[in-house]
C-alpha cells in the first residue's frame, strides 16, 4: 500500500519503520530494507517505509536541491523488490520542515505511524535544521515508545555507498562502479524521436532517446542494454552520449542508441537504457567515414563485452 499522508497510512499500524529519501535504492538503501523487513517479520509487524517529496533540500535550500536519480515509481517498485510493501509518501512543506525532533517523533512515530522499532543508518539526522541525531532518536524512543535500530555506514572497497556518490560516478561516467553501488545499471528512459537523419545516411543507424532523467552520464560512448517500454523486447546496444562535434556540433545533448541485435517489428516508442561500461570519450573525427570506423571498433567492444559476460552466467 502507498499512502500520500499520515491519516491513510494510519494502515501500517503497528509497523517497524525506515525514514528516508531513498533515491537510487542503492546498496545501503537495500540493507536497510531488508533490516526492516526481517525485524517486522521477526516481531509479527507490518515493515514500512516513510519518503518525502518533493526531496527537503527542494523546499529548505532549493540552490543545494540535488538531481533525482530516480522517480517515486521507480523507488517504490525497487523498495517493495526488498519486502516492504507498506510505503508512505509524505508531503514535505515548510511547516514539516519546522517540527523539532520531538514533535516529529510524537506526530509521526508514534501517534500517526505506531512505530515500534525505527531502524536508520548510524549517520541518520532529522527535525528542524537536522538538530537530531540518533543518539536523540534512541532518547525520545524511550520516551516515547518505539526502539531503535542503528546500522553501520556501508562501504564498497571504501568507498561509503550514497546517493551523492552514485550521483557523482555516474556524472562522471563511471557507470561501471555505480552499478556495484546500485546493485544494478542505472538506467534512464524516454520517448523515441526523430534525429538529424545523418546516422542512416552516413554512419549507422541509431535511436535518438528524449528523456526528463536528471542524471545523465557523461558525454562518451557506453555499452547498453536497450529495452521496449511498450513491450517485452530488448536488445544490446552501444551508446553515444554527446553533442555531435563530427558534424558541427550543437548545444543540444544527444542520445543515439545503435542497436547490436536486430530489430524485429516496430520501432519501439519508448525505451530504457541501461548503462553497463564506458568505452570511451566522445571526440571529432576528420570525417562522416572515420567516425564510422570508430563506431564499428566499438561495436566490436561492445559484442565482446556481451559474449564474456554470456559465458560467466
Amino acid at each position: 500500500m502507498i499512502a500520500r499522508n499520515l491519516t491513510a497510512a494510519a494502515a501500517f499500524r503497528p509497523c517497524v519503520l525506515t525514514i528516508g529519501n531513498f533515491d537510487g535504492v542503492h546498496l545501503a538503501h537495500r540493507r536497510l530494507l531488508r533490516a526492516t523487513a526481517e525485524a517486522a517479520r521477526r516481531a509479527g509487524l507490518r515493515p514500512a517505509v516513510l519518503m518525502f517529496d518533493p526531496h527537503p533540500a527542494c523546499v529548505v535550500a532549493p540552490e543545494r536541491a540535488p538531481r533525482l536519480l530516480t522517480s517515486l515509481d521507480e523507488r517504490c517498485e525497487l523498495i517493495r523488490e526488498e519486502g516492504v510493501e507498506h510505503i508512505l509518501i509524505q508531503p514535505f512543506s515548510t511547516d514539516l520542515a519546522q517540527l523539532t525532533p520531538e514533535e516529529f517523533a510524537t506526530q509521526f512515530l508514534r501517534d500517526g505511524l505506531g512505530v515500534r522499532t525505527v531502524v536508520v543508518g548510524e549517520n541518520f539526522r532529522f527535525g528542524c535544521k537536522q538538530a537530531g541525531d540518533t543518539l536523540a532518536l534512541k532518547e525520545l524512543g524511550a520516551r516515547l515508545g518505539f526502539g531503535v535500530r542503528l546500522l553501520e555506514t556501508v562501504r564498497w572497497r571504501g568507498r561509503r555507498v550514497s546517493s551523492g556518490e552514485v550521483r557523482k560516478l555516474i556524472m562522471a561516467g563511471d557507470v561501471g562502479t555505480a552499478a556495484r553501488l546500485l546493485q544494478r545499471p542505472h538506467a534512464i528512459s524516454g520517448d523515441i524521436v526523430h534525429g538529424h537523419g545523418i546516422g542512416s545516411k552516413q554512419t549507422v543507424p541509431t535511436l535518438n532517446l528524449r528523456t526528463d532523467a536528471q542524471v545523465i552520464p557523461a558525454a562518451g560512448v557506453y555499452i547498453t542494454r536497450t529495452s521496449d517500454l511498450g513491450g517485452d523486447r530488448g536488445w544490446n546496444s552501444i551508446t553515444n552520449i554527446g553533442y555531435r562535434p563530427t558534424f558541427g556540433g550543437d548545444n543540444q545533448l544527444s542520445i543515439e542508441t545503435f542497436l547490436l541485435d536486430p530489430l524485429e517489428g516496430a520501432t519501439p516508442e519508448r525505451i530504457r537504457l541501461g548503462f553497463l561500461r564506458r568505452v570511451r570519450d566522445e571526440r571529432k573525427f576528420e570525417s562522416p567515414e572515420a567516425l564510422k570506423t570508430q563506431i564499428l571498433r566499438d561495436v566490436g567492444r561492445a559484442q565482446a563485452y556481451f559474449r564474456r559476460t554470456a559465458q560467466a552466467r
